[in-house]
């Protein structure tokens, strides 16, 4: 389904030369599976969702959804994803079912399939109460109910979340995760990003530990906890990263030109 192999991406810096956020990661996501990506902040994983989600492209290395590449067939990569994050905007004078139907008819939805389908979300996604509601007066639990809506009216086999749940209240968050799990029961795709693991542990199938642009464990959590020896996911991500830590320093030290250009 998502077939991810040496992907980079380098950024011009003025003061660096080159900033890498990612340097040559790998992976796959199969159908009715959720596949984590966890890190903090500057690892590398809104650079792999937007190239993922043809926003960005590649600087080396290839990606490609339901057989599609990323980087030569972007419309149709845009036709298999759906993509939600915490920074979604909506538009401040159209309401919630005007904002879904606007996205539905982007992708190419006739009228009664789309009505169909708007009723069943908004149903589901229970927006009943605010499909007149405008943008510009809808609470942050709106919106991202908003977001789903609209990146899942199309019916998309992919679907990409980036840190979806980040400034959300526990309630909508909760139902926000309860969403995800449906879709994967679904048969969906699903990249979930995080940096909150009691989200990984409840919701995913298999997890890749990101930082300074590398991937540095990968598995299921059974698979991790057995690999590094330790139970507890948040204490296990720690170890990866001060053991990554630590070696960089060595090195650094071994070598005093040495400059690390990820992040």
């Amino acid at each position: 389904m998502i077939h991810v192999r040496e992907l980079t991406k380098a950024y011009p810096d003025l003061r660096r030369g080159e900033f890498v956020a990612l340097a040559g990661i790998s992976f796959d996501a199969a159908r009715g599976e959720i596949y984590g990506l966890l890190g903090p902040n500057g690892a590398g994983k809104t650079s792999a969702l937007r190239i993922l989600s043809t926003v960005l492209r590649p600087t080396s290395g290839s990606a490609s959804i339901n057989g599609y590449d990323v980087g030569t067939q972007p419309a149709l990569v845009r036709h298999q994803i759906g993509f939600v994050s915490c920074n979604t905007a909506v538009y401040d004078r159209m309401t919630a079912w005007e904002m879904v139907a606007y996205f539905g008819r982007l992708y190419g939805l006739k009228e009664d399939l789309l009505r169909e389908r708007m009723e069943s979300l908004f149903e589901r996604l229970k927006m009943n109460e605010i499909r007149d509601v405008l943008g510009a007066k809808m609470s942050t639990g709106m919106k991202q109910k908003v977001s789903i809506a609209r990146a899942i009216v199309h019916d998309p086999p992919v679907l990409i979340f980036d840190e979806a749940t980040a400034g959300l209240d526990v309630l909508v968050a909760r139902a926000l995760l309860r969403t995800v799990s449906e879709l994967r029961d679904q048969g969906k795709c699903v990249i979930f990003s995080t940096h909150i693991m009691r989200e990984a542990e409840r919701l995913c199938d298999r997890i890749a530990i990101m930082h300074r642009g590398h991937i540095l464990a990968e598995g299921t959590l059974p698979e991790l906890r057995e690999q590094q020896q330790e139970h507890d996911l948040e204490e296990l991500f720690f170890q990866l990263i001060e053991g990554r830590e630590e070696m960089t320093r060595e090195v650094q030290t071994r070598n005093p030109m040495f400059e690390i250009q990820t992040a």
